[in-house]
């Protein structure tokens, strides 16, 4: 059987926007990406399952919605009985390496410091370990400011003093050991996440750059009172907005320049592999983008538009995905689980939330969701910005987005008719059966996944409500992990379950 080896990037808040073979037209300084979408598939409609690091790296990791794993914020940590990616692979006889950014231990924005059960402590690096690496606390409170160029000239910065040059160094490391193995290989890179720190000659390269934001002048007047509040929060932020001809750019040249040298190293990782696992499944995703200004919007929150959901998903598998093809069928992070266990030849148990994407790769036009699925909760256990108390669940089939805000407005846009998500068309009668339409998948995909904060309130919108109690409705069991978790037993007889979903009055 031929060697199975997969390394996946997995880079911090860059939306596909940031990618320069998403926007062809921009000067985006990423050329390493680019290649890789020019030897494999671009995935055009991928999107995270939730705008937020820590619940979208959740569901990244263990095949199950972020409201299913426990994680509704960050600095929160999976379900302890939940495997993780790792696990399930090295409890296989994987070799499983992880570096970099994990955000799922519950401690801080760093992590812990520890190396979770599934993955390789030889090579674990968090950002706790990055601090400790570093020779002072001078050294360390360096790493933590926003540096412009001749900040990086004063401080002598090079590109080995960076968080995401040690973890290349070592994913490097990690390939050149594991080339003769089966291996799972996680590159996960915190940069561009503030404080954007690159050297030269990145640092400087984005000075004059400008980023096109079309929307950045949304009134927001149909939209959710919590996007008002946003816009209102971050208004300091309208600085970094440059007008022309009546349009609206961004100058942000320290993510730019963190984003471009972001690329440099995964250029250094490729180096790696094609000389040592040319025919490696490489896969470069990101958790989540940055709303830029569009919407009057900075960072990120409790919202669903295209600018933090839609996200890079870039796959290169020799010999079996087409080379400079593009798939626009929608994907989704909660596919990453049940694809690898796919690739690696081991079943998917029904626990898991997402499909196979292999036939996707092979055959970019296979479409193999209906659906994609979004959701947010709160930014973060530990504080109570960006957005506090936010639940929101979304669907979207491909042209047409519904967001249930369940304390607030909801939304609804065709994007076939308005790509810049600028008409909230909740209200709109002429939209009612693609909205209703909308509706009856997320609900039921709430249903189906268990959803701890489901109920009827979901339904009962001041646009169409619908009848249904908080008391009734159905039993609907824990999905199977056999290996992990005992079969699930029904209450009524203590025999273990043959369905999961049984009607109770």
């Amino acid at each position: 059987m031929a060697t199975r080896q997969t390394v996946l990037f997995l880079i911090d808040t860059q939306g596909a926007n940031c990618v320069g073979c998403y926007r062809p037209e921009l000067a985006l300084g990423t050329p390493n990406i680019d290649r890789l979408a020019s030897e494999g598939v671009r995935f055009n409609g991928a999107y995270s399952c939730s705008p937020v690091c820590g619940p979208a790296r959740s569901a990244l990791f263990t095949g199950l919605y972020p409201h299913s794993n426990g994680v509704l914020g960050n600095d929160m940590a999976p379900h302890l009985d939940l495997p993780t990616l790792g696990q399930r692979l090295s409890d296989a006889g994987f070799a499983t390496g992880y570096i970099g950014k994990w955000h799922l231990d519950g401690s801080d924005y760093f992590g812990d410091g520890r190396c979770p059960p599934g993955w390789d402590p030889a090579y674990w690096m968090d950002g706790r370990n990055y601090l400790e690496s570093l020779p002072n606390d001078e050294a360390r409170a360096l790493s933590r400011r926003v540096l412009d160029a001749k900040d990086v000239a004063a401080h002598g910065i090079t590109a080995e003093f960076t968080h995401a040059w040690r973890i290349a160094e070592r994913a490097r490391e990690f390939i050149r050991a594991h080339r003769d193995r089966d291996f799972l290989l996680v590159v996960s890179i915190d940069e561009p996440h503030h404080p954007f720190i690159a050297p030269q000659p990145y640092a400087s390269a984005f000075d004059e750059f400008l980023f096109p934001v079309p929307n950045a002048d949304d009134p927001l007047s149909d939209k959710p009172r919590s996007q008002k509040e946003w816009a209102q929060h971050t208004e300091s932020h309208q600085t970094q907005l440059a007008r022309s001809g009546g349009k609206a750019y961004l100058r942000h040249p320290h993510h730019f320049a963190c984003n471009s040298f972001c690329d440099s190293q995964v250029g250094r990782v490729l180096a790696a592999i094609d000389a040592e696992t040319p025919g490696a499944l490489v896969i470069h995703t990101s958790d989540h983008g940055d709303m830029f200004g569009s919407h009057g919007l900075y960072g990120k929150g409790p919202c669903m538009y295209e600018e933090i959901v839609r996200i890079p998903f870039i796959v290169r598998w020799p010999g079996m995905s087409p080379a400079g093809s593009v798939s626009k069928e929608p994907v989704s992070h909660i596919d990453l689980v049940p694809t690898l266990l796919d690739y690696f030849g081991m079943a998917a148990p029904s626990i898991l939330q997402g499909r196979s994407l292999l036939p996707q790769m092979r055959n970019p036009a296979h479409r193999t969701n209906d659906f994609v699925f979004m959701e947010f909760n709160r930014f973060e256990i530990d504080h109570d910005g960006f957005g506090a108390f936010a639940p929101m669940r979304s669907v979207f089939d491909g042209r047409y987005k519904l967001v249930i805000n369940l304390l607030d407005t909801d939304e609804f846009y065709d994007l076939a008719a308005d790509p810049l998500e600028l008409q909230n068309r909740v209200n709109d009668p002429a939209l009612t059966p693609e909205r209703e339409r909308l509706l009856d998948e997320l609900l039921a995909w709430m249903n189906r996944t268990r959803d701890p904060l489901r109920g009827p309130h979901w339904a009962r919108r001041p646009w169409g409500s619908r009848p249904g109690s908080t008391w009734g409705g159905p039993t609907r069991p824990r999905p199977f992990d056999e290996a992990y978790y005992p079969k699930t037993l029904l209450y009524d007889t203590g025999k273990v379950i043959d369905r999961f979903e049984y009607s109770k009055h």
